[in-house]
């Protein structure tokens, strides 16, 4: 996103081919941005933060929530009209988080009348002006919406959240040219801003992803793992502190610096235990907690983990999605209002599953199965597109 509204070529290395990428691709070419695929790596010619081109049709996000969430901050400043729409499971997300602040800074936005602002949302570039918003949940989507949209406005815009979310746009930003404040959990940016081009980004292995074979590691009998290049970054490392709190042998070597740190994370078969995971946790590891239950699964002891109430509004209830196939796998698990808990060490057994149509939930299961006698079968894996492709072939060589 940031590369099609600078000033410049891009060159981005290593980036993740999932669904959710690929649509955002096609969402700016459909705006005129030229973007060249070779391998895992895309070039792109960048157009400035003012030169995209009104699409000819409504642009479709298919599931990519994160896109239909910090997209209309960059569209708050183009002089167009656009709509933004999705499958039925992103029409069926929540995106008043965002409607409201861009609604503030002047920007005509409208959505589907349904629900806590469901999509599609219609939006009609204006003369953005700066705001002061109190967010009150901690969510690097809303925040990353704000501050792009701020760019565009004359003067100063704030975000401030509860607890300090993932900061990825930050960093991107800074690496952008643009010069943004950070103070505790607050962060600003002055407009009206330019972007310029780094000329070349290369992507870490994505935290998310790799949490999967960090916990198949931790409760695979015998198994070490070593998993190169992965991202580092504080706001996203909280799996690998949650896992580490749970007993896991984990080490991280040849640690380097750059606009996001990264390293190799080497996981060893462990004896997990069962501990308390709390709110200002579970927002490190929002993303993560589906694959902790299967590891709270396989600890000795109860884990509990509180303030699990937005893994509700992802692809599907997360809750909902991993309580039910836990239970069918034997799983002792109970949940009450914003807190779940996952009984003591069970054997868990084969059965028949079905993702929800959700990434997240698939690879968890398939996680588990690998790791118990019986067949596991899941049913509805071509969601995990969305995030990893190639996935089941990686976790087919841990067997």
């Amino acid at each position: 996103m940031l590369a099609s509204i600078s000033k410049g070529n891009t060159l981005i290395k290593n980036l993740l081919m999932g669904d959710d990428v690929l649509r955002t691709m096609a969402a700016f070419r459909a705006m005129g941005v030229t973007i060249r695929r070779k391998g895992k790596d895309i070039l792109v010619r960048g157009v400035g933060m003012h030169g995209l081109k009104k699409p000819a049709k409504p642009i479709y996000l298919g599931n990519s929530g994160t896109t239909m969430r910090i997209l209309p901050g960059i569209l708050a400043g183009q002089d167009f009209r656009v709509t933004l729409d999705g499958d039925a499971s992103l029409s069926k997300r929540p995106m008043k988080r965002i409607v409201e602040p861009l609604r503030k800074m002047g920007v005509k936005i409208s959505d589907s009348g349904r629900g806590d602002g469901y999509p599609p949302l219609k939006i009609k570039g204006e003369r953005v002006k700066p705001v002061k918003y109190r967010s009150k949940i901690a969510s690097a989507q809303v925040k990353s919406c704000i501050l792009l949209a701020g760019l565009f406005a004359d003067g100063v815009t704030v975000v401030s959240e509860p607890v300090k979310s993932r900061d990825h746009t930050e960093q991107m930003l800074r690496l952008f040219g643009c010069k943004l404040k950070v103070k505790g959990l607050k962060v600003s940016v002055r407009g009206p801003a330019r972007l310029k081009s780094p000329g070349k980004i290369e992507i870490p292995a994505d935290t998310s992803s790799a949490a999967f074979f960090m916990v198949a590691a931790c409760i695979l009998p015998g198994m070490k793992i070593i998993l190169k290049n992965v991202g580092l970054n504080p706001t996203r490392t909280g799996v690998i502190d949650i896992l580490k709190e749970m007993g896991a042998d984990i080490r991280i070597e040849h640690k380097s610096r750059g606009v996001e740190p990264k390293g190799d994370v080497i996981v060893t078969s462990s004896r997990l235990c069962g501990i308390t995971i709390y709110p200002k946790e579970v927002v490190r590891a929002i993303d993560e907690i589906p694959i902790i239950m299967v590891a709270a699964c396989f600890a000795k002891g109860v884990t509990t983990i509180r303030g699990i109430k937005e893994l509700r509004v992802k692809e599907t209830d997360r809750i909902r999605s991993m309580v039910t196939n836990l239970r069918k796998m034997g799983a002792d698990i109970k949940v009450k209002g914003d807190m779940l808990k996952v009984g003591d060490l069970r054997i868990l057994h084969g059965a028949t599953l079905w993702s929800f149509g959700d990434h997240r939930t698939a690879m968890s299961m398939l996680t588990a199965g690998i790791a118990i006698k019986g067949n596991v079968r899941v049913t509805g894996l071509s969601c995990i597109n969305k995030s990893f492709p190639g996935f089941q072939k990686l976790l087919r060589k841990l067997n």
